[in-house]
């Protein structure tokens, strides 16, 4: 089984970086034959503007971009994507948000049309989502903010795919780092066994 791991963060010393690093360990320590690959999307300099060839795309006037095509090849050679990534203003950063815009296209996501119901194109792939933030569990409940990213990610986005979102994760910092990076580890070693309860907020 194959797994891509997609960091979005601009700092390769960040903790996201080191998240998706002890996914990556846990994975390899639970199976031999298991493999990985870490997309750090921001060092492979990804452009995330979505333009007017990317709707083009969309309407199915034209194929996808190299760029865009190169990553859909990577989740294509994959069994389970893994997006590890900071909260930003309560959402994924814009890097990883213009990832999904561009690649998950018309056409290879989905396909729907004027004249056509939506065909759901990724039951395939399972997904796990690690959000790490930088508030307390109390903000993030009081105001509803993961319930909010769990409707607009895990709903919103893999639902209309197809694609099964196994875990949900928020890694908090009222947790010390030991304990985060402990469960960055649990999911990888979890990646291809049964899907697991995500984490209520």
């Amino acid at each position: 089984m194959h797994a891509l791991i997609v960091v979005a963060h601009p700092d390769p010393n960040s903790f996201s970086h080191s998240i998706a690093a002890e996914i990556a360990e846990g994975l390899a320590l639970s199976d031999p034959g298991d493999t990985f690959e870490i997309a750090d999307i921001a060092a492979e300099a990804f452009d995330p503007r979505f333009t007017a060839t990317d709707l083009a795309v969309h309407r199915r006037e034209v194929p996808p971009s190299a760029d865009v095509a190169a990553e859909q090849a990577r989740i294509d050679r994959a069994d389970t994507l893994v997006l590890v990534y900071p909260v930003y203003w309560w959402s994924m950063p814009a890097l990883l948000k213009g990832w999904i815009d561009r690649v998950f296209a018309n056409g290879w996501a989905y396909d729907e049309g004027p004249d056509t119901k939506l065909v759901k194109r990724l039951r395939h792939l399972r997904v796990h989502l690690v959000a790490i933030g930088g508030a307390g569990m109390r903000t993030y409940a009081r105001h509803g903010y993961f319930g909010a990213m769990k409707t607009q990610i895990d709903h919103g986005i893999f639902d209309y795919v197809g694609a099964e979102v196994a875990t949900s994760e928020l890694l908090l910092e009222s947790e010390s780092p030991q304990a985060r990076l402990d469960t960055a580890r649990t999911i990888g070693r979890n990646l291809f066994k049964q899907p697991q309860a995500a984490r209520a907020a």
